[in-house]
């Protein structure tokens, strides 16, 4: 489990990371444990209960919201990420929060302040913020009655029959991480979130992340569980052949690993999929070439620009013939490990009772949710996303997002 101080530093500086990202992140390691992930979360929405992985939904909230009890003096306080600094940043009364904020998070924090200390919470939680009682809407979408809430990239729309108790309350958090100790700096996280952890109360609504109901209507057909099983079968296969020596050094040579974490995420934004890997891997080496060469031509000195060079070369020295076919073997693996990744998040938006679209100019368009997130036995977790979907949705000029008035 992981400490407080290791997982808010973790939060902090990097993001979760994608699944299919554990080829490039996680070695040997990484890759060996996404493609067991994928197949216990096969296994779960197969019928097979036994499984090592549990299942959160990832919600398309902001801000993020810290609230519990402060350790040091039994306090009850409300934060945001300031609680990562070393003197941790947390507000025990409205006067703290206008201390430090203005606006509309002033006033978020303020509600939430007020309302959360009515849900009793021991230790403590982080969620999301997913509306204060004045963002909520009343919308007709396709001819249905809906109540809307828009905090970031997704509209989020409820049934107006099914939404009384989210009209009736000042606002809306969903909680995804508890943490517990004696201290902040020793406190350790834990996913394992209850309803049961919060008292009831009528100006608050409360979910936890968790994706509860993974049988009956999730349960994959056998159809659909062949053919992850076939993509996984032949992941496998590919990490079989893989040098595990490339794939360590991918993941530990820091420059490498951003340079083809950065290319391959020029792919997502413009939504081309990885068909042709040595294609690819030629265009990555092309990419990264030119980029060293667009910075030699910047610098005015001989001695910066032959220091330059010297890097670049390097960098490029990486990508013998041997790394070559390793990498476009990596990018086949990925491919395989996403195809198996999207079939199963289709699978896991069929039981949600919220319904999820984007805003355009033109008006509402169906959409998934922001994705999933897999959590294994010691908490390490992992993210599940349609990266075509969502992230073309987040980088859109023509998709409207919640803070934008």
């Amino acid at each position: 489990m992981l400490t407080f101080q290791e997982y808010v530093t973790e939060a902090k500086n990097t993001h979760m990371t994608h699944i299919e990202d554990l080829v490039l992140d996680g070695g040997v390691n990484g890759t060996r444990g996404a493609i067991n992930a994928l197949r216990s979360l096969r296994d779960m929405l197969s019928g097979n209960s036994n499984t090592s992985h549990s299942v959160t939904v990832k919600w398309d909230g902001a801000p993020a919201v810290f609230a519990g009890i402060d350790p040091t003096d039994g306090q009850f306080f409300v934060a945001k990420k300031g609680i990562f600094n070393k003197n941790p940043k947390v507000y025990k009364s409205h006067n703290d929060i206008d201390d430090d904020t203005s606006g509309d998070l002033s006033s978020k924090l303020k509600i939430a302040y007020t309302e959360l200390k009515k849900l009793g919470i021991t230790g403590v939680m982080q969620g999301d913020i997913m509306y204060t009682n004045s963002d909520l809407k009343n919308e007709t979408i396709d001819g249905e009655s809906y109540v809307t809430f828009h905090p970031n990239t997704i509209v989020y729309a409820v049934p107006t029959s099914q939404a009384g108790s989210i009209l009736q309350s000042k606002i809306g958090v969903v909680w995804h991480t508890k943490y517990t100790g004696d201290s902040f700096e020793n406190m350790s996280a834990s996913f394992n979130i209850s309803i049961r952890d919060f008292k009831k109360t009528s100006s608050v609504w409360t979910r936890t992340a968790d994706l509860t109901d993974l049988s009956g209507t999730a349960t994959m057909t056998k159809s659909e569980t062949d053919i992850v099983t076939s993509h996984l079968s032949d992941a496998g296969k590919i990490f079989r052949k893989i040098s595990a020596t490339t794939l360590n050094d991918v993941s530990t040579n820091s420059v490498i690993n951003q340079l083809i974490n950065t290319f391959n995420n020029t792919k997502v934004r413009s939504q081309e999929k990885i068909t042709n890997t040595r294609k690819h891997t030629d265009e990555l080496i092309k990419y990264i070439s030119d980029k060293y060469q667009k910075d030699i031509d910047k610098l005015k000195s001989d001695k910066g620009k032959a220091k330059k060079s010297k890097s670049r070369e390097d960098v490029l020295s990486f990508f013998s013939d041997s790394n070559k076919k390793n990498l476009r073997l990596m990018f086949e693996l990925q491919n395989h490990l996403v195809d198996a990744k999207e079939i199963l998040i289709d699978k896991m938006e069929s039981v949600s009772d919220i319904s999820t679209f984007v805003r355009t100019k033109d008006g509402f368009k169906v959409s998934g949710s922001e994705g999933f997130v897999a959590i294994d036995r010691n908490d390490n977790a992992v993210k599940l996303v349609n990266r075509m979907e969502f992230s073309a949705n987040n980088f859109s000029k023509d998709i409207i997002k919640g803070w934008e008035k």
